[in-house]
C-alpha cells in the first residue's frame, strides 16, 4: 500500500548521517578500489583500519554522543587526502 508523504513532516526530521564503519586492517587481506586503508599515524585511531566504502550505514544519532557529557564521541580524524580517497571509492560504489 502506498502512502503519500507530507514534505512538511519530512523536513522536521533529523538529518541522516551516513558512515562507513572501519574494520581492523589485519582482517582485510586485499585492497580493493572500494576500500580505503588508513594508518594509525594518519588518524589517531588505535589500529590501522580499512573502511569498506561499499558498506554504508546510517546509525542512530545517539551513537555519536557521549551519554554522560552529551558531547560528540570523536575516535580520530580522517586526513584530507584519505577523505579524497573515500570520495572516489563512494563515487565508484554509487556509480556517480
Amino acid at each position: 500500500m502506498w502512502r503519500r508523504l507530507n514534505w512538511r513532516v519530512l523536513i522536521r526530521r533529523p538529518l541522516v548521517v551516513t558512515v562507513m564503519v572501519g574494520t581492523d586492517a589485519r582482517n582485510v587481506q586485499r585492497d580493493y578500489p572500494t576500500n580505503v586503508r588508513v594508518t594509525v599515524d594518519e588518524t589517531g585511531l588505535p589500529l590501522e583500519m580499512v573502511f569498506p566504502c561499499f558498506q554504508l550505514r546510517s546509525p542512530d544519532h545517539s551513537r555519536f554522543m557521549n551519554p554522560v557529557t552529551q558531547q560528540p564521541n570523536l575516535a580520530g580524524k580522517m586526513p584530507d587526502p584519505r577523505m579524497t580517497d573515500v570520495e572516489k571509492a563512494l563515487r565508484m560504489t554509487l556509480m556517480i
